[in-house]
């Protein structure tokens, strides 16, 4: 069994140590720029994955990651590139695999999809989404993305997201599916819920002992 080892960031925008030890605030388009940078040296030192957040708010750069990573695609040639998360319950299925079958172009096959429920919620009445449909929002548009990554051509009859009938979904990826995981602070249910789409699952520990999650990883 091969161990990746890789970064992931929520492109937080606090201050940030200059060479001569003093602190300054750096401007969201600079912290882009860095982020660009810092995906092209992990690259080169090998590591497997870089993961990117997703927020909408001051104190986080990147509201979009799959600009960002387009941009360091162009400068790297082996690291994965993948999302961390992409809130999915706010976004569109069919536009989330567009954009990302484009990254996995531009980047010859790198590009990866983390999914999850966010850890904030400035997305849901930004995007115009009622958070009493917390729960089904998550559900139904992970299943029409699950379906759009298996089918060119989808049928699609949900509850909260407009129906439509045997439309075709492009660009396609060019070889297979892409790679989509689930990404969790570590409830019991999301490990539930990952099992129940066989999806793989990505633990978040921000903090405590790893040993915590071993309950919800059986």
């Amino acid at each position: 069994m091969k161990i990746e080892l890789g970064l992931t960031s929520f492109a937080d925008n606090g201050d940030m140590v200059m060479p001569d030890g003093t602190q300054a605030a750096v401007s969201n388009a600079q912290r882009i720029r860095d982020i660009v940078e810092e995906i092209e040296l992990a690259d080169q030192l090998g590591l497997d994955i870089y993961g990117l957040g997703e927020h909408h708010r001051p104190d986080y750069a990147v509201s979009d990651p799959v600009t960002v990573l387009a941009a360091a695609a162009s400068r790297t040639e082996h690291i994965k590139l993948s999302s961390a998360v992409t809130v999915l319950s706010s976004d569109d299925p069919v536009r989330v695999y567009q954009r990302y079958a484009t990254l996995d172009a531009v980047s010859n096959g790198r590009a990866e999809i983390m999914i999850g429920r966010a850890s904030f919620i400035e997305s849901f009445p930004l995007f115009g989404y009622n958070l009493n449909d917390y729960e089904d929002l998550f559900n139904e548009k992970l299943q029409l993305l699950l379906k759009i990554n298996e089918h060119e051509v989808v049928s699609w009859d949900g509850k909260l997201r407009p129906s439509f009938d045997s439309t075709g979904i492009y660009p396609r990826v060019e070889h297979g599916k892409l790679p989509i995981s689930i990404a969790t602070g570590g409830t019991p249910e999301s490990s539930l819920r990952a099992g129940a789409f066989g999806l793989p699952i990505t633990y978040a520990i921000i903090g405590g002992n790893p040993r915590r999650f071993t309950r919800n990883i059986e």
